[in-house]
């Protein structure tokens, strides 16, 4: 039965030994956090989300299409992330994270090359743009947090900031890489060298160094030697809801409400800005800097977040970004450019990197390992709809009035609302087993599980 606490649990190593280190080398989990952060450097996100505008104009001349036409592929191919990361999820409980992240790597490049032969019509550039969604949801941070989860457990935060970190590095790379590489020969051998750096990279990095658990090396969580109680509990069922207890909790739908909600608020307000600001008088040099700004800051909260939620109950340190970003909206929805304008973006950016981790970490501690790839998945499928709904609730609010006001007043409450959910989610479960020392009748010791 799960026993309940506030914070999380603070233990060294089994029977008294320290974590982080075996024989002066390093913890092997910091090496699987590499590898995750390799992966997610050129995921679904920085290869396609961040490049697509940079491609736009050159299919846009291309073949002639408007940019209302290339824009629906772009919605296809997140529709297609949404729809298939509970399937993704599932199978990572089912079959473990590198049987999915492997082939999904493989035919997510596979998809990106094959653009190369993108003909005039646009229904083949829908179907190719569903696919390359449907197959890069096995490339997003659902299949490494599981595995993250399993290698941490004292610092679950710090690890999963770190890893995730790598999709903001990433989103500074691919940019201007694909602009170079257009630049140099076409959009088409753009996308086949994009296509090939994600299959080239990937894959060699992911299948070296990503093990699926710590017990596989003779290890513990956080660095800590296998004993018998690691054993006993290896032996068993990860701890932990099914996916179909967790739906018929209210702990579940209150943390998927809030990731929503920012999730609409933040992309809402990242998807408009340059506009936004330039409509306000802002260069558009600017409002560039802007956007560089907020990335960083997206940085800067992941790894931050990271490591408050090591330390500090996670609700707290989602109320504390969730309403940063509030105030952040609250600042664009009053008008302010110019200094003012930065830090509203800087406090958008924190909240927006810090999401990932929470998202992560919260299902790993109110749901435990049992069924975590499937749990999270729907978390994140939520993410990634309200990154669909949000940009068209401001474009639509634009279209009508004439001006963002209106729609940035909204935001500004579904970032509260967002915190206030957080405010009512109860304390942590705790899923391991404690170890309990038995005195037998001949003196000796003896390591009893107590769920």
């Amino acid at each position: 039965m799960a026993r309940h606490h506030r914070g999380q649990a603070k233990r060294g190593g089994p029977l008294g030994a320290p974590a982080g280190r075996q024989g002066g080398k390093i913890f092997y989990g910091w090496w699987v956090v590499v590898a995750s952060g390799v992966g997610l450097a050129i995921h679904y996100g920085p290869v396609i989300v961040l490049t697509f505008g940079v491609f736009l104009t050159s299919l846009s001349q291309e073949f002639g299409w408007s940019r209302a036409q290339i824009s629906l592929a772009f919605s296809f191919s997140t529709l297609g992330v949404t729809a298939a990361t509970p399937f993704i999820g599932r199978l990572v409980d089912r079959f473990g994270a590198r049987r999915v992240i492997v082939p999904s790597v493989l035919i997510f490049g596979s998809g990106v090359m094959s653009l190369y032969y993108l003909s005039a019509s646009l229904y083949h550039f829908y179907a190719i743009s569903l696919l390359i969604g449907v197959m890069g949801s096995g490339t997003t941070p659902v299949p490494y947090s599981k595995v993250i989860a399993r290698w941490f457990d004292n610092k679950r935060g710090l690890a999963l900031g770190l890893a995730v970190a790598g999709s903001p590095l990433g989103g500074f790379i691919t940019p201007p890489l694909a602009q170079a590489l257009i630049t140099r020969g076409g959009w088409r051998q753009a996308y086949m060298l994009l296509g090939l750096v994600v299959i080239g990279v990937t894959l060699p990095v992911v299948g070296s160094l990503l093990k699926e658990t710590p017990q596989t090396m003779g290890l513990w969580p956080d660095g800590q030697r296998e004993t018998d109680v690691g054993a006993a509990k290896e032996n068993g069922q990860e701890k932990g809801l099914s996916c179909s207890e967790a739906w018929h909790t209210n702990t579940f739908w209150l943390m998927v409400g809030a990731f929503f909600l920012m999730s609409v608020s933040f992309h809402g307000q990242v998807i408009h800005l340059v506009p936004l600001l330039t409509d306000r008088g802002v260069s558009a040099q600017g409002a560039a800097l802007a956007m560089s700004v907020s990335a960083a800051a997206g940085l800067l909260g992941r790894v931050g977040a990271g490591y408050l939620l090591d330390r500090f109950f996670a609700p707290y340190v989602a109320i504390g970004f969730f309403c940063g970003a509030a105030v952040g909206s609250f600042l664009l929805w009053s008008g302010v450019v110019s200094g003012l304008a930065l830090s509203a973006v800087v406090l958008m950016g924190l909240a927006q990197g810090a999401e990932f981790d929470i998202m992560a970490y919260m299902v790993s501690r109110y749901f435990g390992l049992r069924a975590f790839g499937e749990i999270y998945s729907y978390a994140f499928a939520a993410f990634t709809l309200g990154g669909v709904i949000g940009p068209l609730l401001m474009g639509v609010g634009f279209d009508l009035t004439g001006s963002y006001r209106l729609v940035l007043g909204t935001l500004v409450v579904a970032a509260l609302m967002a915190a206030g959910l957080m405010s009512r989610l109860g304390p942590y479960r705790l899923w391991e087993p404690a170890a309990v020392f038995v005195e037998t009748a001949g003196g000796k010791q003896t390591v009893v599980i107590q769920e």
